[in-house]
């Protein structure tokens, strides 16, 4: 199975996926994006395109290494990622799921100014990347193509991978950590998922 997390920058996808992952024995946390980040890197100038998911090949190679472990690996993968146009969404979740793959997909919805609440909370000013990307988030994620919609305004990140876990029939192990532990893991989880690009 795959659980794809999808949502606009700062609605708590990777933080939703490492819970996941933290509490889903035999679990693997999949991020699209560094294929992306290769793929910019390792471009001519004369076809560089500004976003990675404009390139044809990323969706590609997405849907390859998905469908690979999906048939090679006996666990739950799971894909913190950002998609809003239908088409690209089709052209990897579509297809797994037309090759049988079990793709679950939630959107992690909140209002904008609790985005960019969040977005600050982590260090991104309303001018950051991930901040001016919201409206456009918001609005392709509204298409009927994205579901099913969580809605996180006021929920933990413990009770986002409940809901995530119970809506695809997993059970989770127990989280048995305190309040310090869980903001450690938090903390951890942010600064692994720093990027620096050149």
């Amino acid at each position: 199975m795959i659980i794809w997390v999808n949502g606009a920058f700062g609605s708590g996808k990777t933080q939703a996926s490492y819970e996941l992952h933290r509490r889903i024995p035999n679990s693997f946390v999949y991020d699209p994006e560094n294929i992306g980040f290769f793929i910019g890197k390792n471009m001519p100038k004369e076809i560089y395109k500004g976003d990675f998911q404009d390139y044809c090949v990323w969706r590609e190679l997405n849907y390859i290494l998905l469908n690979y472990m999906e048939n090679e690996y006996d666990g739950v993968i799971i894909v913190p990622m950002t998609i809003v146009n239908p088409h690209y969404f089709e052209e990897i979740v579509g297809k797994l799921r037309n090759d049988k793959v079990i793709v679950k997909h939630f959107v992690l919805w909140a209002s904008k100014e609790t985005l960019q609440k969040r977005l600050r909370s982590r260090g991104e000013g309303k001018n950051s990347w991930g901040a001016q990307q919201i409206d456009r988030c918001m609005q392709g994620l509204s298409n009927n193509i994205f579901q099913h919609r969580i809605d996180t305004e006021n929920m933990t990140i413990e009770r986002v991978a409940e809901t995530i876990a119970s809506m695809s029939d997993i059970h989770l192990l127990p989280d048995n950590r305190n309040k310090l532990w869980k903001r450690l893991d938090r903390i951890k989880t942010q600064l692994k998922h720093i990027r620096f690009l050149s």
